[in-house]
């Protein structure tokens, strides 16, 4: 077996140009043609100034989810390594554009090259760290001797008005419960689109720097907690999440079946507790000691949640320093499982980077509570 495995480049491929807050409506549409009520509330919260979006100014789309990865795969092919080259094409995403074929033989698809094993990670923001786990492992093992490893989201799919228009339609009802109506908006000033890939080998890139990944860990909640972000289906009264195959055709627009939704209540009373409880259990199983940390790569949802992991780490007895942290999110958004690889490569065109460093990512994922820790050293 082989006992280190690099990230010898990453890519990034944004959509269009960015969209500051006060055009997002132009991009979406409006909820029965008047601007939201939640819009300013969310975005004075979650610290987000711009985003990108696979969607032209009046809604058309621009680009698939397929398309951008494939384009972020591509872009990490240069004179050395051609997509003929890939053993290993491991993919991610929380928002796949059809549920068969699966999003990785989509990408490889148009992609082009050679025949090559095709993995795909399903879920929500963990599933690009978990493809990158599945590529690492491949090669630990002897297995592959490369692996791209992307991960892309076209959330804005999800978010455009005609998602909302027949339960908007029902407008008496949204008005009696304002709190439905927020928790079925909140996610639509949150979510932005996008890809990134990183190329996996057995040795460090001969020029530039190179990330050793040391170890990555992954833990569920799911057996002590209720779902709390969803898509596809409908809580019943028990907090069970029932699926959209066992609802009638005619409810699958009036309950806006296919839309994200998010218990707000979930969320604030459990992700970051979760999350400092399997953070002490990865420094104890891994004999980590956080001093040496040098950067700290947070996926955040909000930049309401930074002071609140702060603090969820300060009471573990963990702190990590505020100059370690490194964020993104204002300026790119909230791309879900693309975030920590987006965080990645700008960190790195910083120039702040230095051999021998520790980087810390994390990410958590409110659907049903998991969390992805990684440690890499700059090499």
């Amino acid at each position: 077996m082989n006992s280190k495995i690099y990230i010898t480049k990453i890519s990034k491929f944004l959509p269009n140009s960015p969209v500051p807050n006060d055009e997002m409506e132009k991009y979406l549409g409006m909820l029965n043609g008047r601007p939201s009520l939640s819009k300013r509330i969310v975005l004075r919260n979650n610290g987000i100034k711009q985003r990108y979006y696979a969607l032209g100014p009046n809604g058309e789309t621009t680009h698939t989810n397929v398309e951008m990865a494939a384009n972020a795969v591509k872009l990490l092919c240069n004179d050395g390594f051609s997509v003929d080259d890939i053993e290993l094409l491991s993919a991610g995403t929380a928002s796949p554009e059809q549920l068969i074929p699966s999003h990785g033989v989509m990408v490889h698809g148009k992609t082009g090259g050679r025949n090559a094993e095709v993995v795909s990670f399903s879920g929500s923001c963990c599933t690009g760290m978990q493809a990158l786990k599945y590529a690492w492992l491949s090669l630990l093992s002897g297995d592959k001797n490369n692996a791209v490893c992307v991960a892309s989201e076209r959330l804005s799919a999800w978010m455009k008005s005609g998602y909302f228009t027949e339960e908007i339609n029902i407008l008496e009802q949204m008005e009696k419960k304002p709190m439905l109506a927020f928790q079925k908006e909140f996610l639509r000033w949150m979510l932005s689109d996008g890809a990134a890939a990183v190329l996996l080998q057995k040795e460090p890139a001969k020029d530039g720097l190179s990330f050793e990944i040391n170890w990555i860990e992954f833990c569920s909640y799911a057996h002590i907690r209720e779902t709390c972000m969803y898509a596809g289906g409908d809580k019943d009264e028990n907090g069970e999440v029932i699926g959209w195959a066992q609802f009638p055709e005619t409810e699958w627009l009036s309950r806006s079946l296919f839309s994200v939704k998010q218990d707000i209540r979930l969320l604030d009373d459990n992700i970051t507790q979760l999350g400092g409880q399997f953070y002490v259990e990865v420094i104890k199983k891994r004999h980590l000691d956080v001093n040496e940390i040098d950067w700290f790569l947070p996926h955040l949802s909000s930049m309401f949640f930074r002071d609140k992991i702060k603090e969820e780490f300060d009471k573990c007895g963990y702190h990590i320093p505020d100059e370690k942290w490194f964020l993104n999110l204002p300026t790119v958004g909230n791309v879900a499982s693309v975030s920590n690889f987006l965080m990645l490569e700008e960190l790195l065109l910083s120039g702040q980077l230095k051999k021998g460093q520790k980087i810390l990512l994390m990410v958590p994922e409110s659907a049903r509570f998991s969390y992805g820790f990684s440690l890499l050293t700059v090499c």
